[in-house]
């Protein structure tokens, strides 16, 4: 899955023939921050998403679904090697201590 950021540059910027610093200027960010976006270094801030509607005409909510999608994907890559117990409350704990 690829990040978001290479459909901003693709969708975005390519498609209008704009470069990371005119893009930039017209969505009222740092250079850096958009840089950072397109580059895969920061994900779609729901900020950002509504700038890019604003000015872009793609709706911010599939801005943040291709976040939220490619952060899903990002994290089962690694999932097995998350290692937590499953939440047990205090009432059970006490219950089966006592059987």
């Amino acid at each position: 899955m690829k990040h978001p950021g290479i459909e901003v540059r693709k969708a975005c910027l390519a498609k209008n023939d704009l470069s990371v610093t005119e893009a930039a200027r017209i969505l009222r960010v740092d250079r850096r921050t958009l840089s950072n976006l397109l580059n895969g270094r920061s994900g779609v801030s729901a900020e950002m998403a509504v700038r890019l509607e604003k000015v872009f005409g793609i709706p911010a909510k599939d801005w943040m679904q291709r976040q939220l999608d490619y952060d899903y994907a990002q994290v089962m890559k690694r999932a097995a090697k998350i290692t937590v117990e499953p939440f047990t409350p205090a009432e059970e704990q006490q219950e089966e201590g006592r059987g």
